[in-house]
This record gives structure tokens, C-alpha cells and sequence, in this order.
């Protein structure tokens, strides 16, 4: 066994081989499987890229084969779509509660829902004469409302206090 307190430790800017005195080229055992995982990396990657390239060939092929790409012919022509209708909005996110009702998630500012009074955490039961089971009955309430029409709402509050509140949907263009 070798003492390594002995030998001579290299010096700040000099090499070992300097330091021991000629002992012979310094061996480097990991090397070489070190050189054959850099080339097994550049041939996988050679052949990912050669692989991706294919596949967006066949893709713009198969796009061009189908008519999914270029210009609409005249038999393909979609007609121009009609402009959607303004709809009614109170200005709140709202989710389905543990129970009946839809619970205000978020109130927009400024907006109807916020200048009646609602607060994040409000349950809303009934908006004008139809009752509010789910976050979707409000919202086919709120699109059957007319616009700029003031509609009685009815909320419960997170203490459990019941109000009933003005509201005035607007339009959302």
C-alpha cells in the first residue's frame, strides 16, 4: 500500500507530473465510457431530430392530401357569421353551493352585481321570480332579464342573513 502523506504534493501552477518528478502520463480510468456516453447522446439526438422532421413532413403532407390547410374553396365556404346578440350580465363569478343557491365567487368592480351590494361569499337564492338552484339557473335568470330593467335578488349573506337587493343587469358587448 502506498503512503500518500510521502509522495510530493504539486505546488499552486504546477502540474502533478512536475511536482512527482516524471511518474508517467496521469491515468484517467472514467474516460473512455465518459466518451462513449457523449457519442450514444449525439447518435439518440441525430436520430430524435431525423424522427421529429418525418413526422412534420407527414403532417404537412397529410394537410395538404386533406384540404385542411390553404385557402376555402368555393364548395367550402363557411356563410358569415352573425354577430352574437348583446347579453345580460350582473358582473359576478359564481360556482354551485353546498346547497341550493349559487355562491359568488368574485364580484367585478365596478359593476351591477357590485353597485347592489354583493360581496364575495353571498349566496344567491332568487333573481326577479325564478329560483336559483345552481350557478347555471342564475345564469339562464340572468340572460332571461332584460337589460337596463331593475330585478329584486335575494342573497344569503356568509353570517346567514338574508337581503334582498336591487340589481340592474347590463349589457355586455
Amino acid at each position: 500500500m502506498e503512503q500518500t502523506v510521502l509522495r510530493p504534493k504539486p505546488m499552486p501552477g504546477q502540474s502533478p507530473r512536475e511536482a512527482g518528478g516524471g511518474q508517467g502520463p496521469v491515468r484517467r480510468p472514467h474516460a473512455a465510457p465518459r466518451r462513449a456516453r457523449r457519442s450514444r447522446t449525439l447518435l439518440l439526438g441525430l436520430g430524435a431530430g431525423a424522427l421529429l422532421l418525418c413526422g412534420i413532413a407527414l403532417g404537412i403532407t397529410a394537410a395538404t392530401v386533406t384540404g385542411v390547410g390553404g385557402p376555402p374553396g368555393p364548395s367550402r365556404q363557411a356563410p358569415p357569421a352573425a354577430p352574437a346578440p348583446p347579453a345580460a350580465t350582473l358582473g359576478v363569478e359564481v360556482a354551485d353551493g353546498e346547497k341550493a343557491g349559487a355562491l359568488v365567487v368574485a364580484v367585478h368592480v365596478p359593476g351591477p352585481g357590485y353597485t347592489a351590494g354583493l360581496v364575495r361569499g353571498d349566496i344567491v337564492l332568487q333573481l326577479g321570480a325564478d329560483r336559483v338552484d345552481t350557478a347555471a339557473d342564475l345564469a339562464r335568470a340572468v340572460s332571461r332579464s332584460r337589460p337596463g330593467e331593475a330585478v329584486l335578488l335575494t342573497v344569503r349573506h356568509g353570517s346567514g342573513a338574508y337581503q334582498q337587493l336591487t340589481v340592474t343587469p347590463a349589457l355586455v358587448t
